[in-house]
């Protein structure tokens, strides 16, 4: 049986993790993780919403090495739970947080605080060091999207599939050098995104992450330089675009990975200019896992990982090859310019038809957010409010302190077709991203409608 080591670390004084600061060993997690398995109720599948990521991590790896299942789900709705529940009923939920009202039997981590089932503190660590093996075919998680109707789609994940991903992957982006690069997030590590970049890239190409998931330009600032060099900042646009926009002093950073949304090479110029460092964009989908990146600032295009190729039949574009189990359907527009490289033009659901023109909303979206002033802004599909059946109409909502709406409006006439320019155009505080900075279109639709329901005189 073909195997792939939970680690990558060949010592048990190596440094996996900080936790305040604090070093964590490979010897300390292995500990921890073999302590949590023991003590984890006899059911197969987990629902991990530990918001400290070496929690998560240990509840990760305590499910791996004792063939539990994690589950992934875009959200922690009650409706999304009331489905997940339906989907495995002998979930349950392990967190760190006392005030967790999720709808599951609950199993707080250890050490963390008294409630209805809390394991014991960890053991000392035995002076023997042996790392894990994991089959390649285990089934290691399920990751779930909302489909078309709002209801999860689940999407199975191999421990072979994970971890061949982020071994073809580090190397691309530079991490797979010898030195112990330090990873701080902004993302979730029960994100997708989060959980092949903050987590398992550790993991498997001997580095290292740092347990907090700071927000705020000057907590993530603080977070930054309290991590031990080479550091390297894993974060997504929305995130780029607030720390470029405020006056925190930020410490010197070596590399910038970002994901999640598009990102503009006007704003990845920015930030490495600003912070004169790297940046690197990663493209990957839930099917596919990570498949490519690039210098955005430098370059449209994207280079795929070793062994992942794509292919054309009946005008649809499939990835295959490398991590990649079986031939899978890309759902974006792609144009393929080479044995490893292709272009990127938007989703396939992405695009729109406004009076028999074409326009995509990750288009109309980078032509919204790159006016001076904006902070956060993106389009939106609604019906015509006169009731013309069949036609559409677009909105948008925008973050951009100082400006007015008529403003917004003679900005975009100069850089979007006429028949795309957004009625209503919606002022608002801020715009309702999920933890990884995501926007679905869903939510964003049911967020404009309230806040036109409020402006709107009776």
């Amino acid at each position: 049986m073909e195997t792939i080591p939970l680690l990558s670390h060949g010592s048990p004084t190596a440094i996996i993790a900080y936790r305040g600061g604090v070093p964590i060993t490979a010897q300390e997690f292995l500990a921890d993780a073999a302590h949590l398995a023991q003590r984890l109720p006899d059911s197969r599948h987990v629902l991990n919403v530990c918001a400290d990521r070496y929690h998560f991590t240990v509840g990760l790896a305590a499910c791996l090495i004792s063939q539990r299942v994690s589950l992934l789900p875009s959200t922690h709705t009650p409706q999304v739970i009331a489905q997940l529940a339906a989907f495995a009923p002998d979930a349950f939920c392990l967190t760190d947080d006392p005030r967790c009202d999720i709808e599951l039997p609950q199993v707080y981590y250890p050490g963390q605080f008294q409630g209805s089932v809390t394991a014991s503190a960890p053991t000392t660590a035995s002076s023997s060091f042996s790392v894990p093996g994991i089959p390649t075919t285990q089934l290691a998680a399920i990751v779930f999207t909302s489909g078309s109707t709002g209801t999860p789609v689940p999407y199975r994940k191999t421990w072979g599939l994970l971890a061949r991903c982020i071994q073809s992957g580090a190397p691309r982006l530079g991490l797979s050098d010898g030195l112990r690069h330090t990873l701080i997030g902004t993302v979730p590590g029960q994100h997708m995104y989060g959980l092949e970049s903050t987590v398992l890239l550790a993991l498997l190409s001997g580095n290292a992450f740092c347990a907090e998931r700071p927000f705020y330009p000057a907590d993530i600032a603080a977070a930054v330089k309290a991590a031990p060099h080479p550091r390297v900042l894993i974060t997504t646009p929305i995130h780029l675009r607030i720390l470029t926009m405020s006056e925190v002093e930020f410490p010197p950073v070596d590399l910038v990975v970002s994901a999640t949304a598009p990102l503009s090479p006007e704003l990845a110029r920015e930030v490495e200019r600003k912070y004169r460092t790297s940046l690197l964009e990663i493209y990957g989908s839930t099917e596919t896992g990570q498949i490519a990146m690039r210098r955005t600032a430098e370059t449209a295009a994207w280079r795929l990982w070793p062994g992942v190729r794509l292919s054309v039949a009946d005008d649809r574009v499939y990835a295959q090859g490398g991590h990649i189990e079986q031939r899978t359907l890309m759902c974006d527009v792609i144009e393929i310019t080479g044995t490893e490289e292709f272009l990127l033009h938007g989703r396939t659901a992405d695009m729109v038809n406004v009076a028999g023109k074409r326009s995509s909303f990750a288009y109309l979206d980078s032509q919204l957010n790159a006016i001076p002033g904006v902070v956060d802004g993106a389009f939106f599909l609604r019906e015509d409010s006169t009731g013309s059946a069949g036609v559409a109409r677009l909105g948008a909502v925008v973050v951009a302190p100082g400006l007015s709406a008529a403003a917004l409006t003679e900005q975009l006439r100069l850089r979007i077709d006429p028949v795309f320019l957004p009625r209503p155009l919606l002022l608002v505080e801020e715009l309702p991203r999920n933890a990884a900075g995501k926007l679905p279109q869903q939510a964003l639709q049911g967020f404009a409608e309230s806040q036109m329901r409020t402006e709107e005189p009776p």
